[in-house]
């Protein structure tokens, strides 16, 4: 593991953790790759039945990429693998719950959204908010599947964050905490999975699944079709160098 995420197995929950709390939990490259060693240590760890995923601190879950990071590399369109997506670039069998512990911005929201539940601190906050800095959420294709259609475009198309008690209200997450038990709800919620036959529980994240996946390939496709000028765009770069410099930043539409 880097040094900036964390593995731990605890009753057969295993902890994967974003330890960044000085940058939010952004993710940087570190990250990222710590991200990915985590989900393979988890898939193929027999001690470890269920996996949570978390942030260090009581601000944030995770802020997002990077913008600093991606405002020194002029980064465009992010590889298929920039992080683990489960379900969409890696197969994660087994369940997996996000514990949003503040702030879940952008690849943060990504982050929480492809974990199969959602147990959230009473402070925490989603949002996609690509809009606001100039880069693209194609991964956001299946929002509209997770929350009513006219919920995911206020949430896309103002780039404004969500409560925590408003994403219970809309179907983004399951359960709302006290901030001081989020872990013991979360490893709560994991054990009760755990406890359960191994193959049923398996089969029964596949089926309900079944009606996402069901074009879910070609919505990824076409998002990506629709974003990648956006990542090519001069306001793409202007996003990230305006963050860095603590500027309003100035947009072009080009």
């Amino acid at each position: 593991m880097t040094s900036d995420v964390t593995y731990e197995v605890v009753d057969r929950v295993a902890w994967l953790t974003i330890d960044r709390p000085e940058a939010r939990n952004a993710l940087s490259k570190d990250v990222r790759d710590g991200l990915w060693e985590g989900t393979h240590r988890f898939v193929a760890d027999d001690s470890a039945a269920v996996l949570v995923l978390t942030g260090a601190g009581d601000k944030a879950f995770c802020a997002g990429g990077d913008l600093k990071e991606m405002a020194a590399d002029a980064l465009e369109i992010p590889p298929p693998d920039f992080l683990p997506q489960f379900g969409r670039n890696v197969d994660v069998p087994k369940p997996t719950i996000a514990a949003v512990n503040g702030v879940a911005y952008a690849g943060g929201f990504l982050l929480a959204q492809q974990c199969d539940l959602v147990v959230a601190a009473e402070h925490a906050r989603f949002a996609v908010s690509e809009v606001k800095v100039g880069r693209g959420s194609p991964w956001a294709a299946p929002l509209s599947w997770l929350v009513p259609p006219r919920v995911a475009l206020e949430i896309l198309l103002t780039g404004d964050p969500v409560d925590a008690h408003r994403a219970l209200d809309v179907g983004l997450v399951n359960h709302v905490v006290p901030a001081g038990d989020l872990r013991d709800r979360a490893q709560q919620l994991a054990a009760r999975i755990a406890a359960n036959a191994p193959l049923s529980v398996r089969a029964a994240k596949r089926t309900a699944y079944l009606s996402a996946e069901v074009g879910r390939d070609e919505a990824y496709e076409r998002a990506e079709e629709i974003w990648a000028p956006v990542y090519r765009s001069a306001d793409a770069q202007e996003g990230p160098a305006a963050f860095r410099d603590k500027r309003t930043p100035v947009w072009t539409g080009r």
